[in-house]
């Protein structure tokens, strides 16, 4: 069978058969960090993507970036000064984006089953919530009570439409996310009688996308769904957030998403929202895509073992690290991230072979039959597009490893 051929992401330098990541060689970067397995983020990457996006989006839209593709305090910190708001899903989100100097009115709390000291904490911080359901909206309207403070509320849609070709579906079907859009219209008339202050929707209806085309389809639907809610609420219409979903390529034939075609469409909608709803803000959530690629996760190699003349390199990482790697967090066919040899990069020989971790299960595998550089004990491998739901997004107690770190470079 032919090994799958990934592209090399072309983002990172490399010299001297070396990868480069922030100015420094990765064998140098991995003797700073101090041990393996490792986390890095390029903040020169993120900072180049963020402004490339703001170049090819219309200037009346606004980002911000969704804390949970990476908490990491530092780079949250570096988001404060890049973005103009913050999305969190928790109390401990919450706390980071706070900690790390967003204003509060900058900062939306969306998400099922937030418990009542998620949302007492929330209303006394002063940050708008995204209201998941109508008995969400009354225990809202009753802390706010509680605490003698007017709630700034919106109210997350679950549409009748989906986000075509997406690669984690979020609206059109029966969903824990949201407020079912034909149910919209009598939560708002109840708002009204209630002391929140509506200030307007989230619409979010799906992630990971590289189709332009689906990606413009589905955010022209959000602003005509809001704009036709709008009617029913108790307040001016000054927000829409209409989500994000844009992806990122991770596998062999993905292609990087062509902005163009979406940049159009906002166009269109922000003079559709001058026109008949001018105090609107048009806002855009965005995560894995500004930090994805922009991350690396670092192992070392322990051992090349030979197996019925297979090659396997068992690392110091893998599942508990990086469960999406292993193919574990959505997939439903498994298929390599890209992988290198970082201290190898192209290599002299080249070989067929699989990276595995130390954990006692088949899942724990970070590359299935790569063509990859020869490797020995004590090389670095590389997995890209690791910059958004990492460390966060897997077990990292399963079966007692210890944790990988992570650092801001």
């Amino acid at each position: 069978m032919d090994a799958p051929v990934h592209v090399r992401p072309q983002q990172f330098a490399v010299e001297d058969d070396c990868l480069q990541l922030g100015g420094l060689a990765l064998t140098r970067l991995a003797e700073r960090v101090g041990q393996t397995p490792f986390y890095a983020y390029d903040r020169g990457l993120i900072q180049s993507r963020i402004a490339q996006l703001r170049s090819a989006l219309p200037p009346g839209v606004q980002v911000h970036y969704a804390l949970k593709a990476n908490p990491m305090p530092a780079l949250a910190q570096l988001m404060v000064a890049l973005v103009d708001g913050m999305d969190v899903a928790s109390g401990f989100e919450l706390k980071t984006a706070l900690d790390a100097g967003m204003l509060p009115s900058n900062i939306s709390f969306a998400g099922p089953g937030k418990s009542d000291t998620e949302l007492r904490c929330a209303v006394a911080a002063g940050v708008l919530l995204h209201l998941e359901s109508g008995a969400e909206m009354e225990r809202v309207a009753r802390i706010g009570q509680s605490l003698d403070i007017r709630p700034q509320v919106a109210v997350r849609i679950n549409p009748n439409f989906e986000l075509k070709r997406s690669g984690m579906r979020m609206g059109g079907a029966a969903l824990q996310f949201g407020v079912d859009e034909d149910a919209v219209p009598a939560l708002l008339e109840r708002m009204g009688r209630l002391p929140l202050d509506f200030l307007g929707f989230h619409i979010f209806c799906g992630a990971q996308n590289l189709s332009p085309s689906a990606i413009a389809e589905a955010q022209a639907h959000s602003v005509h769904l809001g704009l036709r809610l709008a009617a029913h609420a108790p307040a001016p219409l000054c927000l829409l957030n209409i989500g994000g979903g844009f992806g990122v390529p991770y596998f062999p034939g993905d292609v990087a998403l062509d902005l163009a075609p979406v940049a159009a469409q906002l166009e269109q909608s922000l003079a559709l929202l001058a026109a008949v709803s001018p105090q609107t803000r048009l806002v855009l959530e965005l995560g894995r895509y500004l930090v994805a690629e922009a991350g690396i996760y670092v192992c070392r190699v322990r051992e090349r073992k030979l197996s019925r003349g297979a090659v396997f390199l068992v690392t110091d990482g893998g599942l508990h690290h990086h469960l999406a790697a292993t193919g574990n967090f959505g997939q439903v066919i498994r298929k390599n991230y890209p992988v290198a040899i970082g201290n190898r990069m192209r290599g002299d020989s080249r070989e067929i072979a699989s990276v595995v971790g130390p954990l006692c299960t088949p899942l724990d595998l970070l590359a299935d039959r790569l063509e990859l550089a020869r490797a020995e004990a004590g090389d670095l491998v590389v997995v890209f597009q690791s910059g958004a739901y990492g460390p966060t997004a897997s077990p990292a107690a399963f079966l007692g490893h210890p944790a990988a770190l992570e650092v801001l470079v």
